[in-house]
């Protein structure tokens, strides 16, 4: 059964009449979310692995920085340190940034973000580092596509990926099924021959669909209503964040492909010296030709800026 929110502000419209391919869709995002988050002071920027990450270098590249050799940017894996270095940009390990250091901004893409910013990644298996260099930046900008942005996580994207270790891959989806996922599965190479793929960390990937997941202003709007639902998995329903922390729970997963809880600013107001995993502002390339840009703010509200 399929959760049903409880809000009726979806963040998600019906796609304008396409006038421009996917791609430019992605190019028209970049851009913009380059020119209005990267700094002209910066010194480390975090560089993702989703496929509109090409055109963010392409951008940043145009930028025609002056300092472009005085910065280094952070993979969050294998393709994405290619990405960097066939740039002519350089680079620079995780491991490797100064004690204390934070990068200056993140960039990296999503699968699916709901209307909170909660974002699922790990489509293409790169999900534990892209985490820790999240959670590692003042900020994390999300650059997508207009089929990305949905109302709640797992409208259209149909699984949650998760990092495990391979010998806890029977024990994890055990556990996930009990959690209320249909049909947990191993994920396959490309080629079936080969086995399952396998991680930058040499782990294996499982897809765990769930029912479309409620965000935190539905769980608020059922008890307002006298409703007892808690987004703990009762009748299925579960809450991002709530899920999450469920199945990170589970020994032997590494890494949950869910980004909740708080953004950069907000963990900046926590001030434990590290980021956090939702982006402070997502671009969405429309059909169209425009960009539409979810943000929030210190509080952790998101605003809508449709564009003109």
């Amino acid at each position: 059964m399929s959760a049903t929110p409880y809000s009726s502000e979806p963040a998600a419209a019906a796609p304008p009449e396409a006038t421009v391919d996917i791609e430019t869709a992605k190019l028209n995002a970049a851009q913009l979310a380059v020119r209005e988050h990267f700094p002209s002071d910066a010194q480390y920027i975090g560089i993702g692995s989703g496929s509109t990450i090409v055109y963010v270098v392409e951008a940043i590249k145009a930028l025609n920085l002056p300092n472009i050799t005085n910065i280094s940017f952070v993979p969050t894996g294998y393709q994405s340190r290619q990405v960097i270095l066939k740039a002519g940009l350089r680079d620079i390990q995780l491991d490797s940034l100064p004690t204390g250091s934070l990068i200056d901004v993140a960039f990296d893409g999503a699968d699916e973000v709901d209307d909170e910013l909660n974002c699922i990644k790990g489509g293409g298996a790169c999900l534990y580092q892209e985490k820790l260099v999240a959670t590692q930046a003042r900020k994390f900008v999300c650059v997508a596509d207009y089929r990305k942005l949905q109302s709640r996580l797992l409208t259209k994207w149909p699984s949650i990926p998760i990092e495990v270790e391979p010998l806890a891959t029977k024990r994890v989806l055990s556990q996930l099924r009990l959690l209320g996922s249909t049909n947990p599965a191993l994920r396959d190479g490309h080629i079936l021959k080969v086995g399952p793929i396998k991680t930058d960390q040499d782990n294996f990937i499982i897809d765990a669909p769930f029912p479309t997941l409620l965000v935190q202003r539905d769980v608020i709007a059922a008890k307002l209503d006298g409703k007892a639902l808690t987004g703990k998995g009762e009748a299925g329903q579960w809450e991002v964040s709530a899920l999450a922390f469920a199945i990170k729970a589970i020994e032997g997963v590494l890494s949950v492909g869910i980004f909740s809880g708080l953004n950069g600013l907000q963990a900046a107001g926590v001030g434990d010296g590290t980021g956090g995993q939702k982006p402070v502002a997502a671009y969405f390339g429309m059909a169209d030709g425009r960009v539409v840009v979810l943000f929030a703010d210190v509080d952790g509200h998101v605003n809508k800026r449709n564009p003109s």
